[in-house]
């Protein structure tokens, strides 16, 4: 009976607070909110109330109640019948508008599409929510087309043209009148503008923009993953010629205007086939017996002035962008890599912050000035590690106190809470027609670190300077370089996955607890067969670091205050600051914040892009390298899990391939989300994130750039038998992730 009492009270007490939950829902508006912040506003402390919410907030947005904008993160729909938004297109037919009102993405079946392509801006009509399932929406309007271009290779007939589209934004091949064919043949690679695409035609019409040479060679291929990111892939010859025109100008005049530093030891560190080099260190001992050391920053804006034909250009692209085989600079060769770069024996403009320190690495002053330096040495990373390792070479005395102090900045950051992610880069040695003939990597090594913690230094004291001003008055509008706190439940997450394998990670508390508790666990992890799980899903965790005015601190790094000042070459965001810090050193007033944010989106935008299209590179070289392996046997690390397969990733050499889903044919696998792994029904056997595993090269497919792997089994052999499900019948891919799609749904629900 008492038992019974009890069964009824905490049914009673269940109820309450889902009623709780759904009147805070009910407030909320456009707000967003995630378990623990709904558990604090109804006063629910417990972990068992925390869990309740979290699985009633789940039911809610897979009923359509509320929307999961972000893992974790919801807001109320502020959806009527009729809503404006943009379009996304996808080559598998999964179309969707993502909602001006609140940004949710809602599925639009290609019959309902009025042929929008992706990036419309459109009107639709949503039908009626029913329980349960998706909502769907159907285009009434294209309000405002965006301008399309897609990369293909051409094929010409006799009588018309077509481009066969690289495009996960399209399905449909391009028709292309012979008139509009630029001169194009087929097995060209091109970039083709949509025209028109009429109701009641299978395919688009287009016109060739540009060739950019014979599909499969070298230099038309990374053109052509450029242009897929609506990147440029040759620099405007007005503004090469407005570049040209501007000479190194350094005057008796301007040197007066600066701190003259040509007499104190400087010398540049860089990649040994670096080309631009933006930033120098200098050093000296002081007759104190302390350190003067300066953090010299190639002076691009005395050169580039605001709203000029190579400031626009500058703007608009935001960053160099760095592929596997070259680089596309932000600013035009004469300035990045002649007049701007810090070259040895040459007198160049910069601008400095210089620091005096002591023995301990303890900032006693700074001072940021312009000034004209002389580099006297140009070390590649090889030779000042050489001089760490041996004490022999030049600069000796300045490299080895400076990896000294180095050393300490290093290890009071990572006490501070900086996030310790150490994962090396892959680079290609690659021949003069751009055929990967050998895969390397690319480790930190002390060299490497001595130039991040003076360059780290230098930013973080700029940012102060300006974010924090001495005088206690308001700070001035200015670009910081932010890193958000991780994602509640992708942390919360990643301590209950520690703590099955026996490690500890705090998923509250202060930035600098929480970092320290996550470089505990990746210390202790390194050498342990869980190291690359836990490592992978710690990265997950983090946020994205962006560009804004909106100062939340550097989570990552564990700095209330940082910007990126270093890299003026390459970099735009660098270049504003060093215009705001000239004019704000000169008393300035505050720009407008408005443009300055809208510049720093628009930097972020296109880091983004950039990176996209350096990995895009990357793959593509990858998977040529490949192509001279198939058959080959390798062992990998399970990088990625999804309802379609497994990503493995290479020991040897950083290459990544997928085991689809269809090739496992042991068993019939469910994809366990939520744990990051692929359950076998008849054997629970699981292929977890961070598995180790054996694979055979299967295929290797240039054009999309895509490499499949056979997974091995105890004996080496292919864990596969053609394409057959566990009852012995032939499925598809599609059928298989149909399948698949369904039972996770059911599972859910």
């Amino acid at each position: 009976m008492a038992q019974s009492k009890k069964a009824t009270a905490g049914s009673r007490s269940a109820a309450i607070l889902e009623k709780k939950v759904e009147e805070f829902v009910a407030q909320q508006k456009n707000n967003t909110y995630n378990y623990k912040q709904v558990a604090h506003a109804i006063g629910a402390t417990t972990a068992t109330q925390q869990r309740n919410i979290a699985l009633q907030l789940v039911e809610m947005a897979f009923n359509g109640q509320i929307i999961e904008v972000a893992p974790g993160k919801y807001k109320s729909p502020q959806r009527g019948n009729e809503a404006t938004g943009v379009f996304v297109r996808r080559s598998n037919g999964k179309n969707s508008v993502i909602t001006d009102a609140d940004g949710e993405a809602i599925m639009v079946a290609e019959r309902n599409s009025m042929r929008a392509l992706n990036g419309d801006k459109v009107r639709v009509n949503i039908a009626a929510h029913r329980r349960g399932a998706e909502p769907e929406a159907e285009v009434i309007e294209i309000i405002e087309k965006k301008d399309q271009t897609f990369i293909g290779t051409l094929k010409v007939d006799r009588h018309f043209a077509y481009l066969l589209t690289d495009s996960k934004y399209l399905s449909t091949d391009i028709f292309i009148p012979k008139a509009k064919l630029k001169g194009g043949k087929t097995g060209d690679k091109a970039v083709v503008r949509i025209v028109e695409w009429k109701e009641d035609s299978k395919n688009p019409s287009g016109e060739v923009v540009d060739i950019l040479g014979r599909a499969g060679e070298n230099n038309a291929e990374i053109h052509a993953i450029l242009a897929e990111f609506g990147l440029p892939y040759k620099y405007p010859a007005a503004v090469e010629k407005a570049a040209d025109k501007i000479d190194a100008g350094i005057t008796e005049e301007v040197i007066a205007q600066r701190i003259d530093m040509r007499d104190v030891l400087t010398f540049t560190i860089d990649p040994a086939d670096a080309k631009d080099f933006d930033d120098a260190l200098s050093f000296r001992v002081l007759p104190s017996g302390n350190y003067e050391v300066g953090v010299h920053i190639a002076d691009v804006t005395h050169y580039v002035q605001p709203d000029t034909i190579i400031d626009r250009e500058a703007q608009k692209r935001a960053t160099s962008v760095y592929l596997v085989d070259r680089v596309v600079p932000m600013l035009p060769e004469h300035l990045c890599n002649g007049i701007c770069s810090l070259r040895p024996n040459e007198e160049k403009l910069a601008f400095s912050v210089i620091f005096h320190m002591d023995s301990e690495a303890k900032v006693l002053s700074s001072k940021i000035a312009r000034t004209v330096i002389k580099s006297d040495r140009r070390f590649a990373y090889e030779e000042a590690q050489e001089v760490i390792e041996t004490g022999l070479g030049d600069c000796v005395e300045a490299i080895q106190t400076l990896n000294g102090l180095a050393k300490i900045l290093r290890r009071q950051r990572y006490e501070n809470g900086s996030v310790e992610f150490d994962r090396p880069e892959v680079k290609f040695h690659i021949n003069e027609d751009g055929k990967p003939l050998g895969v390397f990597f690319k480790v930190m090594k002390d060299a490497n670190k001595l130039i991040e913690e003076f360059m780290l230094l230098a930013n973080r004291t700029v940012a102060t300077f300006v974010g924090k001003p001495k005088d206690k008055k308001k700070p001035k509008a200015f670009v910081y370089r932010v890193h958000d706190v991780p994602d509640p439940t992708r942390l919360a997450d990643l301590a209950s996955i520690a703590r099955a394998f026996g490690y500890k990670i705090k998923a509250s508390g202060t930035p600098r607890e929480i970092n320290r508790s996550i470089n505990r666990m990746l210390d202790e992890v390194k050498g342990r067969g869980e190291e690359n799980y836990l490592a992978t899903l710690a990265i997950r965790s983090m946020a994205k670091a962006v560009y804004t005015t909106d100062n939340i601190g550097h989570y990552g790094l564990g700095f209330e205050y940082y910007t990126h000042f270093t890299s003026p070459i390459r970099r735009y965001p660098d270049m504003m600051v060093h215009r705001l810090l000239e004019r704000y050193l000169a008393g300035g007033r505050s720009v407008n914040v408005q443009k300055l944010e809208d510049q720093c989106r628009h930097s972020s935008e296109m880091e983004i892009l950039a990176s996209t299209a350096e990995r895009s590179s990357i793959k593509y070289k990858q998977v040529e390298y490949m192509q001279e392996h198939i058959g080959e046997t390798y062992s990998g690390i399970i990088s990625g899990v999804t309802e379609w397969g497994l990503y493995v990733e290479l020991n040897d050499n950083l290459c990544e391939g997928l085991v689809p889903m269809r090739d496992l044919a042991d068993d019939f696998y469910d994809f366990d989300e939520k744990n990051h792994c692929l359950v076998g029904r008849r054997h629970n056997h699981r292929y977890r994130l961070g598995d180790n595993v054996d694979i055979k090269v299967a295929r290797a497919d240039l054009e999309k750039k895509q490499l499949d792997f056979f997974l091995l089994d105890d004996k080496g052999q292919p864990l596969r038998k053609s394409g057959e499900d566990e009852l012995g019948k032939k499925v598809t891919v599609a059928e298989a992730l149909s399948n698949n799609h369904g039972k996770k749904k059911r599972r859910r629900r």
